[in-house]
Formats: structure tokens, C-alpha cells, sequence
């Protein structure tokens, strides 16, 4: 067995509703401007091919943590998602087979440094700036698929802060659906295991500040919750 220089650093995880056992992250896959109305709010009119972005997986949190404010910013932004969480591996998956890859689903948020990734759009530079940063991908507790259960298509989605609701639309507004995503992103690249696929987010994202405690929900699945520091 090869002599590790330093100790690994732990194994990142998620909980599993109603079960003792917890998913393990291999990585974290994006997909960006996937609802119309958001898509308008942020500049863009169309059904374009989506795209995708990646953040590290220790950015996962807890449901129920706290977090400080992320450095280098001034404008931190929410983004409520459905996640997928992928239990099967697979490439250039069709998407009448993707529900097979797919164990379970989960309420995330997108955490964004929205002026260091309108800095970065402005300079024509990645955004990982923006959106890779420590603590960013907050995930509540993955929801397992029955074998019969499809992919989900519609339910409310829903994030408040301090108990205002900011975003609330609809899982059926997504311009490529749960099987569609899963279809695009494995043709760019192989699915494995303890992926998991944020979906996109509705409209109303927005800054929040030191103090605030958000509430992502979307129908039948465990809500996240998270708390920001009251101090930057």
C-alpha cells in the first residue's frame, strides 16, 4: 500500500433520508440558466443548449449548518435547485434511460459570488470565482427513488430568507428536464457513482446578508436549511 505524505482529507458525504447510511460525493455538476424566467432575469431569451459548470465536492454543507461569509464578495446570491444524485454509471445516456442511473433526489442551493461572476462574464473568464468557492453547495438529505418512482417533473420549488419567500416556481418550468440534462451532460462526460446534478434554478435570486437563515423546499423532499454568519 503506497505511504500517504499527509493524512486524506475525509471522504465528503450527504445524508440519506430515512436511512442510517450517507451518499458519497465524487463530483458536482451545474447546469446553468435551465428556467426561462431566470434565464430573462439574467439576460438571456431562449431554449439554448444548456451548459455546465462544476464545483469542488467539499463545497457540500449540511442541512442545518451555519457558514461565514464567503471572502472577496459584496454581492452573495441564493439559487434554490432540485438535485440528482447519480447511483449508476454511465455514458452518452438516452434520455428515456436516465431514470435508471439516477438513486435519489435532494433540495440544494447554489451559493453565488454574483460580482465575482459578472467580472469574470465581463472579462470572458471562467466562473469559478463565482461559483466554486468553500461552503457554496449546500444539499439537503437525498430522497432514494423507489423502483418505480419516475424522475421528477413538477412540484413546487420554493426558497425564503428570514422567512420571506424570495424564489417560488415550479419543477415543470425547467427548459431540459431531469432526463434531458442527464442526456447532455453525459455526453460530455462520463457519470459515475456519487455524481451529483444541480438542476438550475427559478426566478427571484437575490443578495442576502450577514444574519439571514434560508429555507430551500421543493415538494415531498427534505428542505435545507441554512444559516450565514452575522459577521463578514
Amino acid at each position: 500500500m503506497v505511504e500517504l505524505v499527509f493524512p486524506a482529507a475525509p471522504h465528503t458525504t450527504v445524508a440519506v433520508a430515512h436511512r442510517d447510511a450517507v451518499f458519497p460525493v465524487r463530483r458536482i455538476y451545474c447546469v446553468g440558466r435551465n428556467y426561462l424566467a431566470h434565464a430573462r432575469e439574467m439576460g438571456a431569451d431562449m431554449r439554448e443548449p444548456p451548459f455546465f459548470f462544476q464545483k469542488p465536492a467539499d463545497a457540500i454543507v449540511a442541512s442545518g449548518s451555519t457558514i461565514a461569509w464567503p471572502p472577496a464578495t459584496r454581492n452573495l446570491h441564493h439559487e434554490v435547485e432540485l438535485v440528482l444524485a447519480i447511483g449508476r454509471p454511465g455514458f452518452a445516456i438516452a434520455a428515456p434511460d436516465a431514470r435508471q442511473h439516477v438513486f435519489g433526489v435532494a433540495v440544494g442551493i447554489d451559493l453565488t459570488r454574483r460580482d465575482l461572476q459578472e467580472a469574470a462574464k465581463k472579462a470572458r473568464q471562467p466562473w469559478e470565482s463565482g461559483k466554486s468557492f468553500d461552503a457554496s453547495a449546500p444539499v439537503g438529505a437525498i430522497h432514494p427513488l423507489e423502483a418505480a418512482e419516475p424522475l421528477p417533473g413538477k412540484g413546487r420549488i420554493t426558497l425564503s430568507v428570514n422567512d420571506v419567500v424570495r424564489q417560488d416556481g415550479d419543477l415543470a418550468e425547467m427548459i431540459w428536464d431531469c432526463a434531458e440534462i442527464i442526456a447532455q451532460l453525459s455526453r460530455q462526460f462520463r457519470l459515475e457513482a456519487g455524481d451529483l446534478v444541480f438542476t438550475g434554478t427559478p426566478a427571484g435570486v437575490g443578495p442576502m446578508q450577514p444574519g439571514d437563515r434560508l429555507v430551500g423546499r421543493i415538494e415531498g423532499l427534505e428542505p435545507v436549511v441554512l444559516s450565514i454568519s452575522a459577521t463578514r
